[in-house]
């Protein structure tokens, strides 16, 4: 069954089945969301029972955005040709046998190398939570669909530093990674029962294209990754960093080439597609860049414990939640670019704000309004981001776009931890309070300029409800 049959089409989007999608997308959504910040509070733990350098909280972190950004084409290609529902199920399962594995880890090895395949799983689900829900929900109900979604993802972004912090600090780190379990178990019978099977327009599966994809991305985030550690001029930087920039242009040549692209390269035509995947770059960059210092900010800085630690981040976390079905409704009532523009603006300001009076003695209060203004930016650009996407291709495509746009938006995640937590080192450390704020402030403004920078190029959205938005515009 392929999204282009009118009768497929129907039965997929039934009211019963669009609720369906809508409830098991977002809990595995969820899942996914609540592990990467739940592992971004436990760091301070981890680095203190691991005896771990940043390098390896890095590669915690990373292990997991690493596998995930590069195996994002390829969860999403697999969808399409084998089954969206088959592949899914099969993502969930890894992802929740993998967090069981995390869970066990005696050693920073074992504990990355568990984060890795968890990074795998999830690049499986994720692309095809949003191809999925795409699928079951009426076109002039997107926007409202998706804004649930994001809302659901902004409930698992509140929720893992006040769950991380807990945990961490009632139990022990390791039972951070139980949280997924059950969450997972619950989640394969209910997939494999109530989501509609479906298959993309293309049968044929290009394993070269797969290669040349991954490969070439996973010489860029590595070579990104350790930069910093072995000298972005070394040998060691400079061939992988090479090796990923000629497999990604033998991956663009090779699709343009194609009958059967992976990825269409005349989706980078569409400026609606291409402005919105700069945005989410953007924003991925310096947001989750930010998160990462700023999550061991209170812990290292200002000795707060770690659960003390995830309540304070509340008002920047928490924001997602109440703004995210807002803005996914106002898509389709005024259009993605105005949402976008103030969504990024509204972030840049607030990390600028931060780098300005963060210190270890910085008061609360100070902090609210700029973590407020950073959740609620968050929030406008979720589900627009996702929607200007959407709109910009045709719905059999959903899959192969969402993909791309999910891989766009990792890979700036990778990048801005890799370079903000790079200019951390060059100018602070762990060693003192007063050392970990330096570092803090000389990185958060690199993160705004991103940010601002994405504020930009959402303008160059173009304008109209994104229900009405012309494919391949």
């Amino acid at each position: 069954m392929t999204t282009a049959d009118p009768v497929a089409g129907r039965h997929l989007r039934s009211p019963r089945n669009t609720r369906w999608a809508l409830a098991i997308t977002s809990l595995a959504l969820f899942m996914t969301t609540l592990d990467n910040l739940v592992v971004t509070m436990a760091l301070p733990a981890i680095r203190r029972s691991l005896h771990a350098s940043i390098q390896s909280l890095e590669w915690t972190v990373n292990a997991y955005t690493l596998t995930f950004a590069v195996l994002l084409l390829t969860g999403a290609a697999l969808g399409d040709r084998l089954g969206r529902r088959r592949m899914f199920v099969i993502g969930l399962a890894v992802f929740t046998a993998a967090s069981a594995a995390a869970a066990l880890s005696p050693d920073t090895g074992m504990l990355i190398a568990a984060r890795a395949v968890q990074g795998a799983g999830a690049a499986i689900v994720l692309p095809l939570t949003l191809t999925l829900l795409s699928e079951a929900t009426p076109p002039q109900r997107r926007g409202m669909a998706l804004g649930i979604w994001s809302g659901v993802s902004g409930l698992g972004v509140a929720i893992g530093p006040l769950a991380g912090g807990a945990v961490v600090q009632g139990l022990d780190w390791h039972w951070i990674f139980w949280i997924n379990v059950p969450v997972g178990v619950a989640l394969l019978p209910l997939a494999r029962k109530r989501l509609a099977e479906s298959r993309g327009p293309s049968r044929r599966l290009d394993i070269p294209g797969l290669a040349l994809a991954g490969a070439g991305l996973l010489g860029v985030t590595y070579a990104v990754i350790r930069g910093q550690e072995l000298g972005w001029t070394s040998a060691g930087i400079l061939a992988p960093m090479a090796a990923g920039v000629a497999g990604l242009a033998a991956f663009a040549w090779r699709e343009a080439e194609s009958g059967a692209p992976m990825l269409p390269m005349r989706f980078f035509r569409s400026r609606a597609f291409s402005a919105a995947n700069a945005v989410s770059l953007a924003m991925y960059f310096g947001v989750f860049g930010s998160i990462f210092l700023l999550a061991q900010f209170f812990q290292t800085a200002q000795g707060y414990s770690p659960l003390a630690a995830g309540l304070r981040t509340l008002p920047w976390t928490a924001m997602p939640i109440i703004v995210a079905p807002f803005a996914g409704m106002l898509s389709d009532r005024i259009g993605n670019r105005p949402l976008l523009a103030a969504g990024l603006a509204l972030q840049a300001t607030a990390i600028a704000w931060l780098a300005v009076i963060l210190s270890p003695g910085v008061s609360y209060t100070l902090l609210v309004v700029p973590f407020v203004l950073a959740g609620t930016g968050m929030a406008l650009v979720f589900a627009p981001a996702s929607n200007a996407v959407l709109a910009s291709v045709a719905p059999a495509e959903a899959g192969q776009a969402s993909g791309a746009t999910n891989a766009i938006r990792e890979l700036g995640g990778v990048l801005g931890i890799a370079i903000l937590a790079s200019v951390f080192s060059a100018h602070g450390s762990y060693a003192t309070p007063s050392s970990f704020a330096a570092g803090l402030t000389a990185a958060l403004p690199v993160g705004a300029a991103f940010l601002a920078a994405g504020a930009v190029i959402a303008l160059l959205v173009p304008p109209g409800r994104s229900g009405v938005t012309k494919r391949a515009r």
